[in-house]
């Protein structure tokens, strides 16, 4: 088999980098693409060579296959990598690159098509004999249909868009007076989002865990599971911390979830790296949910307790490599956790924060990864997903993995824009994260906790400021005699107050 000579990128950010090093790695040249406002992107600086598609709007480059193919003809780029989003599980863009003499890095274009609809990836699912959440296994066609499976599997129940991911055209439904308004907005925003209204039902799990397995499959026949993936720490359905193993997973356990991923892809004739996703029941029941036909963000906790590089293998594989592995070689040692590190402000409902970074300070040291697409100087585009970056801690244990993360996280400093490290701080240090306590409702949970804490000391600041003024207006002196200033108490108090406010601020 001959390996590729040149690769095209058709990402940016941090995942972009990623590949990008692993194909200089391997002794692969790199071509990168741009929009206009990515031009100084890291990704075009680390690249060997470059070349602008377009406005910054993703449907006028990033997401334009024309312009993606137009590079990689007038580059002599033999395969494209596509990261993930963009058109990563496009399957349009698969098999446009197959005919155009390109290889698509990733799983064929029927294969993707299999799995992109969550409908048909449950009724393929249903002839293997793959356990998954009771419900429909395919889009609903009246409200009418949509109040009688509820009833049949009881309430409360999850509508999702069969096109859907990122939380986007989800609903969660605890009564019937719910269904119909649910249904419509679901349906909304499923076309809003994907272009495709359909929506089906699924039983909702109260209290699930979200794991996932990662599998590679050659294009020989061969496939493996890997490490499972904890991904249970989620904001508005999408992820936020993940870690490997699981903290519930044991070796029996695995073995059945992989044997089972294997089959769902057996049963898609998929190849490549990709990601079959279950809930978990509080009973440790595991459920089919969805495939990820692409690499997965969080790939580098995997790659850490398994000692594999997922990209080197994605690009032998799409070269005709067979796996030089069979499944009894591959073994887990240690423990992964990764943070993404997002352009956002924690104390403004997570609101985007775009603009120059003025000072970068990057965490290093013992046991510390870090994927990033950011560099000092680089103005963060409020166009794109404002992932920055990941950091990810490795340890023999879990114990070590969070001490060494922790230690990573107060080492990091991004000045000139938001971003919620300070939320990660909280969250390794919270009691039930270091006990492995963890659902999909955990965060919201952590962060209801503190709004709550903040609105009891709020209460406590007002009560106590009742309570003094009361006190000095019982003396009877003036409020000048009562505090020597010749303001009065009054004053004095609303300046300390001012000045407490404003420290805390800064900080």
């Amino acid at each position: 088999m001959r390996m590729f000579k040149k690769i095209l990128i058709a990402n940016r950010g941090e995942i972009a980098v990623r590949v990008i090093r692993a194909c200089h790695e391997m002794g692969i040249g790199v071509v990168a693409v741009y929009s206009d406002v990515d031009r100084a992107s890291l990704h075009v600086r680390k690249a060997d060579e470059a070349y602008p598609i377009g406005p910054a709007p993703a449907s006028e480059s990033y997401l334009n296959i024309p312009k993606v193919l137009d590079v990689a003809k007038r580059s002599g780029a033999e395969a494209i990598h596509p990261g993930y989003g963009f058109l990563s599980e496009n399957a349009k863009f698969a098999q446009a690159c197959g005919e155009a003499g390109v290889k698509f890095i990733g799983p064929t274009a029927s294969a993707m098509e299999a799995m992109g609809s969550k409908t048909r990836a449950r009724q393929a699912m249903e002839k293997a004999g793959v356990p998954f959440v009771p419900g429909t296994s395919r889009g609903l066609e009246s409200f009418e249909e949509a109040w009688q499976v509820a009833a049949r599997i009881g309430y409360p129940i999850m509508l999702k868009a069969a096109a859907g991911g990122g939380g986007k055209g989800m609903r969660l439904v605890h009564a019937r007076e719910q269904l119909k308004s649910a249904l419509e907005a679901a349906r909304s925003e499923a076309e809003r989002s994907f272009g495709d209204r359909e929506v089906y039902i699924e039983k909702a799990i109260v209290n699930p865990r979200h794991i996932e397995m990662q599998i590679l499959a050659d294009e020989h026949g061969n496939t493996v599971y890997l490490s499972e993936r904890e991904c249970s720490l989620q904001r508005r359905h999408q992820k936020v911390l993940e870690e490997a193993p699981s903290p519930i997973v044991d070796a029996d356990m695995r073995r059945r979830m992989g044997e089972v991923a294997v089959r769902v892809a057996h049963a898609a004739g998929y190849t490549n790296a990709g990601t079959v996703e279950f809930l978990v029941d509080p009973e440790r029941n595991f459920y089919f949910l969805e495939m990820n036909t692409r690499l997965q963000v969080e790939h580098p906790v995997t790659e850490l307790v398994t000692g594999l590089d997922l990209v080197h293998l994605q690009i032998r594989i799409a070269a005709g490599e067979k796996l030089p592995f069979q499944q009894e070689d591959i073994s887990i040692r240690g423990h992964a956790i990764e943070c993404r590190i997002y352009a956002e402000d924690p104390d403004n409902n997570y609101f985007p924060s775009p603009g120059k970074i003025t000072l970068l300070l990057a965490p290093s040291g013992p046991g510390i990864r870090r994927d990033s697409g950011m560099y000092e100087g680089w103005s963060v585009p409020i166009d794109y997903d404002p992932l920055l970056a990941k950091l990810i801690g490795y340890g023999t244990d879990r114990e070590q993995a969070i001490s060494r993360l922790i230690r990573a996280l107060n080492e990091y400093f991004v000045g000139g824009i938001k971003t919620n490290i300070s939320l990660f701080r909280r969250i390794l240090r919270d009691a039930e994260f270091r006990a492995g306590q963890l659902d999909t409702g955990f965060l919201d949970r952590m962060l209801a906790g503190k709004e709550k804490k903040a609105a009891d000391s709020a209460a406590n600041v007002a009560a106590v400021a009742a309570g003094i003024f009361a006190a000095l207006g019982a003396t009877g002196a003036s409020p000048g005699e009562r505090d020597g200033s010749g303001r009065g108490a009054t004053a004095s108090l609303d300046s300390k107050w001012k000045s407490a406010s404003r420290r805390e601020a800064l900080h």
